[in-house]
């Protein structure tokens, strides 16, 4: 089974062909660690954990590597806000960022280099930049000469006037070119800096990660991921600069993009007051609800994450730990991935037609069959879920049991089918009264608990 990925290098769907089957390399962008992540930033973390899961299966050796931007003005601006340290907000803000990652069922990534940490490694290419006639000094900054670069722009498609009033770069009289952007900038006493061939400084956002993903993964690699958002400046400049540094024609073979995150059909903006952290996601529903909603729908596509998908995922998931569980002790280590499970990731990782056969699974384990109970649970597997229930908010009001609740549901469910609407509701109501809400999806009636 070829695995198929859409390339936005390309713009179109192709089979996956690593450079060394010995030794597949990816590089994930990460967090840029001045706050908490929010679920647009969780996205891609759930959607390229699944992608690695996947290269795994097929492949022996996969070695991921997701970075921390730990120098950023945003950064530096934050640690004055709140009186403290960049050193400290870092440290902290790493600390929950890693918490809301293992809460989501995401894996570690093999390294996680942070930008502080290879300073020495940006001023080297930097200075092979230099030399090679691509950038220049001036007024104490060290720019890339964009002009140099006669593919400049092939990976976001843009005009030269859409890559100038895009970047939102700044207009400097030093700026050989317009759409040049900064490799390194001087700091002030208040800013961090380092020594450096051009005076202390630091170094410009697009550098840090050419400079870690060659460090770890070589000249060139198979897979850079990221955001949407990343391909026009910053992806579109680490290739420009990389390939420039090292003569090479290619940064990465496939670049893949997850499409952006909206809330309630708005995009997330703290004005509105609908920017949800993951850390605020968790305070009602278990972190493997979240990671069901967020691959829910195709990686490439928008994704609303709305109340009514949440609560949708979280019935879904009781579907399916109810199916596993009708089987448990029969099926420990004798399954295997299902074949049309594989078949929808192989297609640019289709995680909502993978979705639709793990239910399918269920339906079979609900009839008894336990290998099909052993392939939902394998196939779950390379989704990072059914891998151990954290019932997050399904902590249950006094005098009730979860056994007590499903017997109403089921009730509710045979009044329903009889007609009897209103002894139906009755249950419905009851169960309100003490807190319990019911959820109805195509995939059954689920259960909340509202009064934690």
């Amino acid at each position: 089974m070829t695995l198929q990925l859409h390339n936005t290098l390309t713009g179109k769907k192709e089979p996956f062909r690593p450079l060394d089957t010995s030794q597949v390399r990816i590089y994930a962008c990460g967090p840029t660690v001045y706050d908490r992540i929010h679920v647009g930033n969780a996205r891609p973390l759930v959607v390229f954990d699944v992608l690695v899961r996947l290269l795994r299966h097929h492949f022996n050796q996969v070695t991921y590597v997701r970075n921390i931007t730990d120098l950023d003005d945003k950064i530096n601006a934050r640690a004055a806000e709140e009186g403290t340290t960049i050193d400290q907000l870092c440290q902290s803000t790493i600390a929950s960022f890693h918490e809301d990652a293992a809460a989501l069922g995401v894996l570690p990534p093999d390294i996680e280099p942070r930008a502080t940490h290879h300073i020495d490694q940006m001023i080297a290419m930097i200075g092979q930049l230099i030399a090679r006639g691509h950038a220049y000094e001036a007024g104490g900054h060290v720019l890339f000469s964009v002009p140099s670069q006669p593919n400049y722009g092939q990976l976001s498609g843009r005009s030269r006037d859409e890559q100038i009033a895009g970047a939102r770069v700044e207009v400097a009289p030093y700026k050989q070119d317009p759409a040049d952007f900064v490799l390194w900038k001087p700091s002030t006493g208040k800013q961090p800096g380092w020594d450096s061939p051009w005076g202390v400084g630091r170094p410009g956002w697009h550098i840090e990660c050419s400079a870690m993903s060659a460090e770890y993964l070589g000249q060139v690699f198979d897979i850079h991921a990221g955001g949407l958002d990343l391909v026009f400046p910053h992806h579109e400049n680490e290739m420009a600069q990389s390939c420039a540094a090292h003569g090479t024609e290619v940064m990465a073979g496939y670049w893949l993009h997850n499409g952006y995150v909206t809330v309630e059909g708005e995009k997330m903006s703290k004005s509105l007051g609908n920017f949800v952290t993951v850390a605020d996601s968790l305070q009602d529903y278990a972190g493997e609800v979240v990671r069901y909603a967020l691959l829910s729908a195709h990686y490439r596509a928008p994704l609303d994450y709305a109340g009514a998908r949440l609560a949708e995922a979280e019935t879904a998931l009781d579907r399916l730990y109810a199916a596993a569980g009708k089987t448990a002790g029969k099926t420990a280590g004798k399954g295997a991935p299902d074949a049309g499970f594989l078949a929808a990731l192989a297609d640019d990782l289709n995680t909502p037609q993978a979705l639709s056969v793990l239910h399918g699974l269920a339906r079979q384990a609900n009839k008894g069959d336990s290998e099909a109970a052993a392939r939902l649970q394998a196939s779950a597997a390379l989704l990072g879920l059914l891998e151990g229930r954290q019932e997050g908010n399904k902590t249950l009001p006094d005098g009730l049991s979860e056994a007590e609740i499903e017997q109403q549901i089921e009730a509710r469910s045979v009044a329903r089918k009889a007609g009897d609407f209103a002894v139906a509701d009755a249950i419905r109501d009851a169960l309100a009264e003490k807190g319990i809400e019911l959820t109805d999806s195509p995939q059954g009636t689920g259960w909340r608990n509202r009064r934690k």
